[in-house]
């Protein structure tokens, strides 16, 4: 990937628009060793403190209590309220054009947020400081350290307003980012030993074996990640995206395009025309459902409807940007393995 700088920022517009398939953002993340490893976090229950948490850029953010004013990307704040965290502001896909809750609000009630912004490039920053918050928190998608949603512009002037936390969601599997979230939401005053997160916990552990069983009971299977824009299909690469780098762990034979054809992608995917989405030969289709891609319903390119994936009915959505709780990942890891159990060798 270029180190250009516009470069990277618009290849972080075209991943966030719904090019990208694994979430292939040329962002952040951070990257030393011990912040990969994990951070720490401590409270002294919610509303009260000092409250302190090691994020995934190796920082600390010290607060003199528990944080209540919290502002989140839409997809964190939706596994923090898995979590019973409620958060004041979002920013990131929220609302629908009409007026319904986007696929990565989760649960949430999004009458009860304040949004500051509802797609790329948009973060209402008076509104924000009207807010008075205490932190804000998003995930990051490389090893730049830059938080996903949060503008270039404006980024300065957002972080004088309140210290950030970043969880890393950057070349390391699922599991890793939904343990950073769920000490995230302990140190945050949410109830870990509750019975909604301890079983939801033990049913991703049940779906992921059920997943690594199925691989092995019907051996052979391709899959292919993919997601549709007008103009280009995309198929992702698995060697970034934490949901295909965990699904690939548990031995799902995915199609995995050069490096140097995705080297355009930064690394997350390659592009192709439609007329040339045959190139990979598939059994399953994985389809980014995020509301910025085109859906599999509403693809009218013959090519694509020609895939034999397709014509056997072998199509399923892909979280591209799967919410951290174990609540939300549970049926991520489900509907591959119902698929894998169900799919036909076709290609």
């Amino acid at each position: 990937m270029s180190n250009a700088r516009t470069a990277r920022l618009s290849r972080r517009g075209l991943l966030a628009a719904g090019g990208v398939l694994g979430l292939g953002a040329a962002l952040a993340a951070c990257g030393d060793d011990d912040a990969k490893s994990g951070g720490s976090g401590s409270k002294k229950g919610a509303g009260s403190g000092p409250w302190s948490f090691k994020d995934d850029r190796g920082t600390t953010v010290k607060l003199d209590k528990v944080p209540a004013n919290i502002v989140a990307f839409t997809g964190v704040a939706a596994a923090l309220y898995d979590y019973g965290i409620q958060v004041k502001g979002v920013f990131g896909p929220t609302e629908t054009k009409d007026g319904k809750a986007d696929v990565q609000a989760g649960d949430m009630d999004i009458s009860k947020v304040t949004i500051l912004g509802n797609v790329w490039d948009q973060f209402n920053v008076e509104k924000y400081a009207t807010l008075a918050p205490d932190v804000l928190i998003s995930t990051m998608f490389d090893d730049t350290g830059t938080l996903w949603y949060v503008p270039e512009a404006s980024k300065d002037k957002i972080a004088k307003l309140a210290p950030s936390v970043g969880i890393s969601v950057y070349d390391r599997q699922l599991t890793g980012p939904l343990q950073r979230m769920w000490e995230l939401a302990e140190s945050l005053g949410g109830d870990m030993k509750a019975a909604k997160a301890t079983d939801a916990k033990k049913r991703f552990e049940a779906a992921s074996e059920r997943l690594r069983k199925a691989v092995k009971a019907n051996p052979g299977i391709k899959v292919m990640a993919g997601s549709a824009s007008q103009e280009i299909f995309y198929v992702s690469g698995t060697n970034l995206s934490i949901d295909l780098e965990y699904f690939k762990a548990l031995g799902v034979d995915f199609v995995e395009p050069p490096e140097k054809a995705k080297a355009e992608g930064g690394g997350w995917f390659e592009s192709l025309s439609w007329e040339n989405v045959d190139k990979y030969p598939a059994d399953i289709i994985m389809m980014d459902d995020r509301t910025s891609a085109i859906q599999p319903a509403d693809i009218s390119e013959a090519t694509w409807k020609k895939l034999p994936a397709v014509k056997a009915g072998q199509v399923i959505p892909r979280s591209s940007e799967p919410i951290l709780s174990y609540d939300k990942c549970v049926p991520v890891v489900e509907r591959l393995a119902e698929a894998i159990e169900k799919a036909k060798k076709v290609s």
